[in-house]
C-alpha cells in the first residue's frame, strides 16, 4: 500500500513539476534576459486558464478551447509587452515590482468584472476521463497521464527551439551577456517581444491543462507565481535547464509531501500531530530545499550568467 502510495505521488510531482516548467520557462527567460521581475506573469496565467474555459465551452471542444486560450494569450501578452511592460525595461527593480504588481491587481478585477468571482469549470475530453490501468493493483487517472506526456513534449520542443535554431542562439546570448547580444546586432525589441508572447502562450498552455484539476478563479495566479519564483532560483536565473530540474525537484517534493508528511506523521506521533501539523511542515518543505540549494549554490544549479 505504502509503494503505490510513493509511486501515485511521484507521478503527481512529475505532472505538477511539468506544469511548473511551463510557467517557470518564460519567466526565467524575461528575467534572465530583460533583467525584469514580472509580478504579470501570474495573471497571464490565470487569464489564459479562463480563456481556454471560455473558448472551450463556446465551442464545445476542450482541444479548440486549449489552441485558442493558447494564441489569445500569446497575443494578449504581446500586446502587454508594446504597451506597457517596455516602459519598464530601463527602470529600476522597484518600479517593474510595482508596475507588475499592479498589473496584476488590475487583472484580477478584469476577470471578476467579466467572468464574476465564480469559478467556473473546465471539463476534461471525454476520451481522457476516468483512470487507467498501469499493472495489477494500480490505476491511475488517463488525463494526468496526458498532462504528463503534453509537459515532456513541450519541454522537448523548447530545448530544441533554444539549442537548435537562430531564435534560440540569441536567447541564450542575451541571457549570458545582454551587451554582448546587442554589440553582434540582435534585434533586442524583436526579440524582447517574441519571447513574451511565447511565455505568454506557455502560461496558458500551463493554466489550461490545470484547469480540470483545479479551479479556474479569480486569483489563481498568485499561489503559481510564488512557486514559480522559486523554480527559478533554485534553477539559476535565465537557464531553461535549471528552470526544467528545478520545478522537477519542487513538483515533487511539494506533491509528495504534501502526501507523505501527514502520513509518516500519523504513524511517528499519532492523528492529531499529524492533522494540525502535517500540513504546515509540508508546505515549507520546498523553501527549506530552496535555501539548501542557495546555500551551496547562490546562484542556483545551472546559472545562465557568467
Amino acid at each position: 500500500m505504502t509503494g503505490i502510495l510513493v509511486l501515485e505521488q511521484s507521478l503527481n510531482g512529475l505532472q505538477f513539476g511539468l506544469m511548473l516548467f511551463l510557467l517557470a520557462a518564460g519567466l526565467t527567460l524575461v528575467f534572465g534576459i530583460m533583467d525584469m521581475i514580472n509580478l504579470a506573469h501570474g495573471s497571464l496565467y490565470m487569464v489564459g486558464a479562463y480563456l481556454v474555459a471560455s473558448i472551450a465551452l463556446a465551442s464545445g471542444s476542450f482541444w479548440v478551447g486549449l489552441a485558442g486560450g493558447v494564441l489569445a494569450t500569446a497575443s494578449l501578452g504581446m500586446l502587454l509587452e508594446l504597451t506597457v511592460l517596455r516602459r519598464l525595461y530601463q527602470r529600476d527593480h522597484l518600479s517593474q515590482v510595482l508596475g507588475t504588481f499592479a498589473i496584476l491587481l488590475m487583472s484580477n478585477e478584469v476577470v471578476r468584472m467579466v467572468w464574476g468571482s465564480q469559478p467556473i469549470a473546465l471539463n476534461p475530453p471525454s476520451a481522457l476521463a476516468g483512470p487507467v490501468e498501469l499493472f495489477p493493483g494500480f490505476s491511475y487517472p488517463v488525463y494526468r497521464l496526458f498532462i504528463i506526456v503534453m509537459g515532456l513534449a513541450a519541454a522537448l520542443l523548447l530545448y530544441l527551439l533554444v539549442t537548435r535554431t537562430r531564435v534560440g542562439m540569441q536567447v541564450r546570448a542575451g541571457a549570458s551577456n545582454r551587451e554582448m547580444a546587442l554589440a553582434m546586432g540582435v534585434n533586442v525589441r524583436r526579440l524582447f517581444t517574441l519571447l513574451f508572447a511565447f511565455g505568454a502562450g506557455l502560461c496558458a498552455l500551463a493554466g489550461g491543462m490545470l484547469g480540470p484539476l483545479l479551479a479556474v478563479q479569480v486569483g489563481m495566479g498568485e499561489s503559481i507565481l510564488i512557486l514559480a519564483f522559486v523554480v527559478i532560483v533554485i534553477g539559476g536565473i535565465g537557464s531553461v535547464r535549471g528552470a526544467f530540474l528545478g520545478a522537477m525537484l519542487v513538483g515533487v517534493v511539494d506533491t509528495a509531501g504534501r502526501a507523505l508528511v501527514p502520513f509518516v506523521f500519523e504513524r511517528l506521533l499519532g492523528p492529531d500531530v499529524a492533522v494540525n501539523a502535517g500540513p504546515a511542515v509540508a508546505s515549507i518543505l520546498i523553501y527549506v530545499l530552496m535555501a539548501a540549494v542557495l546555500f551551496f549554490k547562490p546562484q542556483g544549479l545551472f546559472p545562465a550568467h557568467g
